[in-house]
């Protein structure tokens, strides 16, 4: 005989739903649909595509390109103007398709949704496409269906419902028959939520943009932001655009001054303008990027979106969801106590690959028969599978994920659990309810006896109506339930009794039952988040856990995972407001809505820090798009959490996050080389052209020279930089201040130190040979030319190494061509200059080594930030 557990609600008359309701007619369902409209996301109106174009074209820096472009142009300098160009065309290119690619995110949130759905209508089942469902239309569920739509429970047979990927809850949650409006979350489902367990059916509430998943993706339509790096280069296009102007402005009127051509002085000072610009910054920016992208996709995390690898560098604060990212997201039996003691339990996933501890050592089954006899009982009441893996695979749970976790804990001690449950088969139930939060089994043992078997919560089972032990033992595990629970477990009490025939109904079950001990579950934490995370604060970076699983749970897994101290607490998003939490410092948040989590990221985010947020589910999908940089599992995440990030984990390891950050530093790293390089050379070159004449050099620069050097040293030198190794102690050292600018930490004032050595090596270069009656204007041309490219050289991350060869040859080219500009006629033709003789050439080359010096010597007396001198490993709380 089997007792089912079946609930129905009643309707106002009192009768119940299912029984006086046939489900809506066709015809009503079609007036509705037309009404209310599909049940699917809204997608949004995509942008045109030139105003995409117009939206990367306002970058300040790329509107200094621009300029530049228009004055070469306007010097008839064809080549150089190409060249800017180009960079302009390739830079807005990238970012319109990064654009378009992050916008999939709606598109997934979309296919969320069942693509068909049963329901009854007209009296009778049937199946229709889920965008045709409707309010008050009534659902059929069944063990393996996705939710089409919000809906209220009207029966249920064992409902038991997966909400992770919506809600961050670990465990599946149980379904019960409400009332309208639905009481609580326990007679709700939602949309995009599996069906693990039984069956029922639901009278639909909300479709569409109503529901769950439509008020999430409503949330993730918002204006895309700039990220740190973005932010800080318009800042440099700004300065440079002042700056550059109104030092050109200064050559102009200076050689007005000294008498030279209107016509001359003009070209000339547009000339510096587009020397003051880096035109390769955004190529170099470019090319940084796209190879740490690479870099990062060996390392198992692909990027979405280019700036976000530099956003890792900057991170501040690494926010992260529990289920599945910082555990396995698996449920596994970690503890068992009897009336003989406690056991641990080894092992992860669902495989039966670990072992029984106690006292020390390990038990078999013949060594702990109440262990044995414990997991015995709980492999019988049960109602879930394991399937074996196939090649490459992991071992798979059918059913409840709890349920399946008892099986595997009962392989680890040895007990055959197909032999265990064809030897007593099931001959009646009592399925669990969440009224009684118990389920009960009869089953028949060799022999014709039987044997009840009840598992289920300490708080409903524990009790003298139930057990027929003596009232200390129930106090006992009372206690040790009590335990468990605050550290974080899912507990379950398991009895059992022999009786001669099948009760008639659950309270015949659930009388006289002998206690066999408790089973604490929990979802372990990855072998690899403990070392994570304590790598994360020895680089400074702070992590704040934010779930919508249990405080207690939270709680535990965080104190574990170092994230928190013994003895603080998460805060429970129903009971405080999360985001003023977030900005006292808190770094434990449970229960947190898609909502709240967007709270939470937006106080941090306030309050200066630089955010990083991961997930796998859903309800993550909006904080993941909110947060300075989003990070998704890959391999476990929901298409959702995948498409609304700028990263892509393809391990679903949290420790690939601080591998890429350190990719992220390398990459600003290499952007502040290229800066130090191209602008002290930039003001290198105004500098020459005002102090020249004071110096009796009255042009020291033909306008065609001051690009020609431009474009040499600038180009593929600066590519190069791109290559740079990320120094070893990057991830030693803290996050750069959030407010720093690119130019900050020491940089501009170094820029104007190396660019005073190559104007006075320039100038004095120029001076001697004006002097000794030489080529002063062609030497003056390749001094400046030579001593930029020794700067370059000396830019090295690890000088004395072998590392990143591109960059010697990429100066070889550099030298070559310089060389070209003075030797070879047509280019002498064109830029003006003059053979020099063999002996001239060597004083100029010894005498450029002094960029090379200065640039190492400057590292040296005036230390900054990205070389760790001074600096210690920022620990955060």
């Amino acid at each position: 005989m089997t007792v089912p557990n079946l609930q129905v609600a009643p309707d106002a008359s009192g009768t119940s739903a299912s029984s006086s309701s046939g489900g809506l007619s066709s015809r009503e369902a079609a007036q509705r649909l037309a009404r209310d409209g599909a049940n699917v996301l809204p997608a949004p109106r995509p942008a045109p595509l030139w105003r995409r174009i117009v939206t990367q074209l306002r970058d300040p820096l790329v509107l200094v390109l621009l300029a530049a472009a228009a004055f070469t142009l306007a010097t008839a300098d064809f080549t150089d103007a190409a060249v800017i160009l180009l960079v302009i065309v390739v830079n807005t290119t990238v970012g319109v398709l990064q654009e378009i690619k992050a916008e999939r995110a709606i598109t997934a949130l979309s296919a969320m949704t069942a693509p068909a759905a049963r329901v009854i209508r007209n009296g009778q089942q049937g199946e229709v496409p889920a965008a045709d469902l409707v309010v008050d239309d009534l659902l059929v569920l069944a063990e393996g269906d996705v939710v089409p739509a919000d809906a209220r429970v009207v029966e249920s047979v064992a409902l038991l419902v997966d909400e992770a990927a919506l809600t961050g809850e670990s465990a599946p949650v149980d379904k019960t028959t409400g009332a309208d409006p639905p009481a609580d979350a326990s007679t709700r489902v939602s949309a995009g939520t599996v069906v693990v367990r039984g069956r029922g059916q639901a009278v639909i509430t909300a479709t569409g943009a109503a529901s769950a998943l439509g008020r999430i993706a409503a949330m993730l339509v918002t204006a895309p932001e700039l990220t740190p790096l973005q932010r800080r280069l318009a800042g440099v296009g700004r300065q440079l655009a002042v700056g550059s102007l109104l030092l050109c402005t200064a050559v102009l009127a200076l050689g007005l001054v000294r008498g030279q051509p209107l016509q001359l002085m003009i070209i000339t000072a547009i000339s510096l303008v587009v020397a003051a610009v880096p035109e390769s910054l955004p190529a170099v920016v470019t090319l940084s990027l796209a190879l740490g992208a690479r870099r990062m996709t060996a390392r198992h995390a692909v990027i979405r979106r280019l700036p976000a690898v530099e956003t890792l560098g900057s991170v501040t604060i690494l926010a992260t969801d529990k289920t599945g990212t910082l555990t396995e997201g698996t449920m596994v039996v970690r503890r068992l106590w009897t009336a003989h003691g406690d056991a641990s339990v080894s092992g992860s996933g669902f495989a039966p690959d670990g072992r029984i501890h106690r006292d020390g050592a390990d038990v078999s089954a013949d060594q702990a028969p109440d262990l044995q006899e414990l997991l015995r009982a709980a492999v019988l009441c049960n109602d879930a599978s394991l399937r074996a893996p196939g090649p490459g695979d992991d071992w798979l749970a059918v059913g409840d994920p709890t349920e399946a976790a008892l099986l595997t804990a009962g392989g680890k001690l040895g007990i055959d659990v197909a032999a265990t449950q064809q030897a007593a088969p099931r001959a009646g139930e009592a399925p669990f309810d969440s009224d009684r939060k118990r389920m009960s089994t009869a089953h028949r043992l060799p022999g014709g006896h039987l044997r009840i078997v009840c598992k289920g919560a300490p708080e409903s089972l524990l009790t003298p109506e139930i057990l027929a032990d003596p009232p200390d033992l129930l106090r006992r595990a009372a206690d040790r339930a009590e335990t468990f629970a605050a550290g974080g477990y899912r507990v379950l009490a398991v009895a059992q009794a022999d009786r001669d025939t099948v009760p008639a109904d659950a309270a015949g079950f659930e009388q006289g039952l002998r206690l066999l001990g408790l089973v604490a579950i929990l979802d372990p934490p990855r072998a690899s988040a403990a070392a994570t995370i304590a790598a994360c604060r020895d680089a400074g970076i702070t992590p704040v856990l934010i779930t919508g699983d249990h405080p207690a749970t939270a709680a535990a897994i965080a104190v574990e995972l170092g994230i928190i101290a013994a003895g603080d607490e998460a805060v429970d998003c129903r009971t405080t407001e999360p985001g003023p939490a977030a900005a006292r410092g808190v770094r434990v948040f449970a229960r947190a809505t898609p909502q709240q989590k967007v709270a939470i990221i937006d106080a941090l985010r306030s309050a200066g820090e630089v955010v990083a947020m991961t997930g796998d589910g859903v309800n993550d999908g909006p904080a993941l798009h909110r947060a300075d940089i989003g990070v998704a599992m890959g391999k476990r995440g929901t298409e959702v959490a995948r498409q609304a990030a700028d990263l892509v984990l393809a391990d679903d390891e949290l420790g690939t996050v601080v591998a890429a950050a350190e990719e992220g530093r390398r990459v600003y790293a290499n952007i502040r080389r290229f800066l130090l390089y191209a602008l002290s050379g930039g003001a290198a070159e105004i500098a020459v052209m005002l102090a020249g004449p004071f110096a009796g050099l009255p042009l020291p620069l033909l306008p065609a020279q001051i690009l020609w050097i431009n474009l040499v040293t600038h180009g593929v030198p600066g590519l190069a930089m791109g290559s740079e190794p990320a120094d070893p102690a990057a991830m030693r050292r803290p996050p750069r201040p959030p407010a720093e600018t690119v130019l900050g930490a020491g940089l501009w004032q170094r820029i104007l130190r190396v660019g005073a050595v190559i104007s006075v090596v320039t100038v004095g270069v120029g001076w001697w040979a004006h002097a000794t009656d030489r080529p002063w204007q062609t030497l003056t041309f390749l001094a400046l030319g030579l001593t930029q490219l020794a700067v370059a050289v000396g830019s090295r991350a690890r000088p004395g190494s072998r590392a990143n060869p591109m960059l010697f040859a990429a100066v070889g080219i550099a030298l070559l061509l310089q060389l070209a500009a003075i030797y070879a006629p047509p280019l002498r033709e064109l830029l003006g200059t003059t053979p020099v003789t063999a002996a001239d050439l060597l004083i100029v080359a010894a005498v450029a080594t002094l960029g090379y010096a200065a640039i190492r010597l400057d590292r040296r007396i005036h230390p900054a930030p990205e070389t760790g001198a001074g600096l210690t490993p920022k620990r955060l709380s």
